[in-house]
């Protein structure tokens, strides 16, 4: 797929996971696609945890998931996104590890995506949860996990059909302006 075309097809897939392995290659594609990405002063604050073991995914989800992410069981990968807020780069008194996790996540699913695999990114999770059951230490922030599955149909673009004819994006002229705030771009 070339770039655009990847963005463009992406798309939340949770409903629509299956529990058949991800080869060890995809998953390092996935991670080299991630560690690629651009980030405050090229600080790189991002570590992952693959978590593949299928009684800890049940765990996992059990204890640190909210009820609309239960799906996630039927993963055969959950990668939790973390970093270190002490490993940050903090420029005019903004903290940016978070915008850098963005940008690592959004590799990570494109990248997945390009392989026609399923992806979700979530949110609804209990990070103190999350990092007891992965042991992640207390100063480490984990902020999202991905899940990554094969489709559950025959193929990617069976099983995202119905969710891109669903989706909803504001236009253009909705959130840019020209040259200064409010000043219509076009």
């Amino acid at each position: 797929m070339e770039t655009l075309e990847v963005i463009y097809k992406r798309a939340s897939l949770k409903l629509q996971l299956s529990r058949r392995e991800i080869e060890q290659d995809k998953i390092d594609k996935i991670l080299d696609a991630a560690r690629m990405a651009p980030s405050a002063r090229n600080q790189q604050p991002w570590r992952f945890v693959v978590v593949r073991d299928r009684k800890l995914i049940e765990t996992l989800v059990d204890r640190a998931f909210s009820e609309v992410n239960r799906v996630a069981k039927e993963a055969p990968v959950i990668i939790s996104v973390c970093a270190n807020p002490n490993d940050d780069s903090v420029i005019g008194g903004k903290e940016y590890y978070m915008f850098d996790l963005g940008l690592t996540v959004e590799n990570m699913v494109l990248a997945a995506t390009d392989m026609g695999l399923a992806t979700h990114i979530m949110a609804g999770i209990d990070e103190d949860e999350l990092k007891k059951v992965l042991g992640i230490p207390a100063e480490v922030r984990s902020v999202v996990s991905v899940v990554v599955s094969y489709p559950a149909k025959d193929s990617y673009d069976e099983s995202a059909k119905d969710k891109l004819g669903q989706r909803t994006r504001k236009s253009i002229d909705e959130i840019t302006y020209s040259n200064k705030w409010g000043t219509p771009f076009r």
